[in-house]
């Protein structure tokens, strides 16, 4: 087998909604793409979610229907297949991958996404540690699967819900907000109490920031037609209790007041992090910015944009978004991307 395993105009990084969406418009446009992504599957983080805010239409649907137009596209799809690493020559990319094959390209998109935050580094808060503590990824997959109980397999008298694991968080270092918790908290609160009703659902928080069309909708329905209870405070730590529920300590600081109480499922709303596809590879081009996020050139006009040539951002490697946010971030992509190759390719 040859060193040179590919030769695309343009090669892009990561088979999530915005490498898709990106690669699909560009092949569309008669531009030779090939994909690479370092899972066995394409959007593996949006495929490991039930329903979609503020809507709930089906994640499942959206996976599929993403992989259907990139099936239907020109597009060559390499999976289980990571860059580690890229340099520019004489105007061309050289992409190396974990096989150690090398790929050529003209302009280079990163769409290498976002990884969650792994909540065992909040010791205090006990995932990992205690059963009824779990993750809001986890609760995803039990709501996938039509199943809602507690560490003893019964239906949970009490679900309570903690947002902002990983994010706005001194200690921790991620000063940013990961945009998508609050919502995301809301709408799963909701889907719990449409599979089991009769559940208390208590939320904590330090402040809903519901800034998107029909999310501040949502939270008056959660409240208003499901009864759940939002709590503005922190929860400063959990404990097993001795019938394996999960007593937490807080403060509501609306009222001043420390507060202790017993929950079947505490619920950890974890936030976005720089994957370390997107670490990786902003770091080797130069282009890494805050909390190991990409940098792209200005937020405004040139958000696609990096300051190495043929170099392209989309998606969450660059902040937190969205799916929405996403599919139309890699949507501009791919138009700043085709414009560069016009020039590119003439001369």
């Amino acid at each position: 087998m040859s060193d040179r395993t590919t030769t695309a105009q343009v090669a892009v990084i990561g088979g999530g909604p915005a490498g898709i969406e990106a690669a699909c418009a560009l092949s569309n446009n008669g531009i030779r793409v090939s994909l690479f992504e370092s899972e066995p599957v394409l959007a593996h983080n949006v495929g490991n979610k039930f329903k979609l805010f503020p809507d709930f239409s089906s994640a499942s649907e959206l996976v599929a229907t993403l992989s259907h137009k990139l099936s239907g596209s020109h597009v060559s799809v390499h999976l289980d297949t990571e860059i580690v690493s890229m340099e520019q020559k004489g105007g061309l990319w050289f992409l190396t991958d974990n096989y150690g094959h090398t790929h050529e390209a003209v302009a280079v998109l990163l769409a290498t996404g976002y990884d969650v935050f792994d909540a065992r580094r909040k010791e205090e808060l006990g995932y990992g540690i205690y059963k009824g503590v779990v993750t809001s990824i986890d609760l995803e997959s039990m709501l996938k699967a039509g199943k809602l109980v507690n560490v003893l397999g019964e239906q949970p008298q009490c679900v309570t819900f903690l947002q902002c694991v990983g994010s706005r968080d001194e200690k921790i270092g991620n000063h940013y907000c990961s945009k998508v918790c609050c919502v995301t908290a809301v709408k799963q609160a909701i889907e719990v109490k449409k599979l089991s009703p009769r559940t208390d659902v208590f939320l904590f928080y330090m402040d809903l920031r519901m800034w998107g069309q029909g999310f501040e909708e949502l939270y008056r329905e959660a409240q208003e037609q499901y009864g759940i209870r939002f709590v503005r405070g922190r929860i400063s730590e959990a404990a097993s209790t001795f019938d394996d529920r999960v007593q937490i300590k807080a403060e509501d600081t609306l009222v001043g007041q420390p507060l202790k109480m017993s929950t079947d499922l505490l619920v950890l709303m974890v936030g976005m992090e720089a994957s370390c596809g997107t670490k990786k590879l902003a770091s080797c081009c130069g282009v890494e910015g805050a909390y190991g996020f990409a940098h792209s050139c200005s937020p405004y006009l040139s958000d696609n944009m990096t300051d190495r040539q043929g170099l392209f951002l989309a998606g969450s490697c660059k902040r937190p978004m969205s799916v929405s946010d996403t599919v139309n971030d890699a949507r501009s992509a791919a138009v700043g991307i085709a414009d560069y190759l016009k020039t590119a390719l003439s001369n």
